[in-house]
């Protein structure tokens, strides 16, 4: 069967941590969007569907699939391809497609975990240098396509997640130093070719140069984090809504002002946490296959909260990408609700080999 666990060994403590990030999320959100109704409505719609479907992915028993990894890998080209032809194209980046009764798509939030399905098993079934090879041209295609849509966030989320897979898979670190030495190029690269990028670049340096214009995001996200201090102004009690897309990229400006630096510290804990129990759920499983995907989902997961963060706090450029659980946005509250149920479904894998050692024990 498909469906083999119950729930009885559900790790409570993710349980937790999503609740937390999500009621966060909920407060966040209807502040940021000057409590439109219809915002938070979605957003609740979105945690609903996403709880939903996460129930069914925990009890997937993932080593059913290793069979089709071409039809994952040829699902995940198709939905980039579809968004490269005939994707809306938003701030110079093509990333959502409109899709009927659900509207409006971002394919990319729900690739990221085909992806990393697809090159666990990929690396599963060898790690020859023939097999990295095919597997490492695969790879290459989504990143290329994802760059020639712009969506440079999620391009970035998964060459690292392949690298640092690669490198588990096979223990050589050439291929993680020539995967850094590769992503240091290809970001030379995108500087050179995409103004966009420049942009990016120019107001992360100097901000204040063109703070009317360029600057304005991070002038106005480091404005807000400012203002709120350690305590924060209070729920509502701040002005989120001059910061361009606050809701979506830009959230965590939001709870600096509003809820403080203490409790901005609290949440990144939370999702320090999360990705903790990831790699202590990676380093338990004695399968390479499931090792793989744990640690793979774990490194998405905590990159994209780096990248987040550090786009709002003018520590890195901004990337474009959304804060697992709190930002707004349907696609990215469903996928974050998948990548945890996947991570549970590995867990509820070991509890239930531990149950059957013991019984064999006994």
């Amino acid at each position: 069967m498909l469906f083999d666990y119950d729930f009885r060994n559900y790790s409570f403590r993710l349980l937790a941590y999503m609740t937390a990030l999500s009621v966060i999320g909920i407060l966040v959100v209807r502040s940021a969007t000057n409590m439109d109704s219809e915002a938070v409505t979605k957003q609740m719609f979105g945690i609903l569907a996403g709880m939903a479907i996460a129930v069914c992915l925990s009890l997937v028993d993932y080593h059913k699939i290793l069979n089709f990894s071409t039809v994952i890998y040829l699902i995940c080209i198709g939905s980039l391809l579809a968004v490269l032809f005939w994707g809306r194209s938003v701030n110079n980046a093509k990333r959502w497609i409109e899709v009927p009764v659900l509207g409006q798509l971002q394919p990319s939030e729900f690739v990221k975990l085909t992806f990393v399905l697809f090159t666990a098993s990929m690396f599963y079934q060898s790690t020859e240098l023939k097999q990295v090879c095919i597997t490492t041209a695969a790879a290459a295609a989504h990143v290329l396509i994802l760059v020639l849509s712009k969506d440079l966030g999620g391009a970035l989320i998964l060459f690292v997640s392949y690298v640092l897979m690669l490198f588990i898979a096979t223990g050589k670190k050439l291929y993680l130093f020539g995967g850094i030495g590769l992503g240091c190029g290809a970001a030379a690269a995108a500087f050179g070719l995409f103004d966009h990028v420049k942009r990016r670049v120019a107001a992360w340096k100097n901000p204040w140069a063109d703070i009317d214009n360029t600057g304005y995001q991070i002038t106005q996200s480091l404005f807000a984090i400012g203002t709120g201090g350690w305590f924060g102004m209070g729920l509502c009690q701040g002005m989120p809504g001059k910061i361009p897309v606050v809701e979506k990229d830009f959230i965590f400006a939001a709870i600096g002002e509003e809820f403080g630096g203490i409790f901005a510290v609290c949440l990144l804990l939370i999702c320090l946490g999360c990705f903790i129990q990831f790699m202590m759920i990676a380093s338990r499983m004695q399968a390479m296959f499931y090792k793989l995907i744990a640690f793979g989902l774990g490194i998405q997961y905590v990159t994209q909260v780096f990248l987040t963060v550090g786009g709002v706090t003018k520590f890195i450029p901004s990337t474009g990408v959304t804060l697992p659980f709190v930002s707004y946005g349907g696609s990215s509250i469903v996928s974050t609700f998948m990548l945890f149920a996947m991570i549970q479904g590995l867990y509820i894998i070991k509890r239930n080999d531990e149950e059957e050692m013991g019984v064999a024990e006994d």
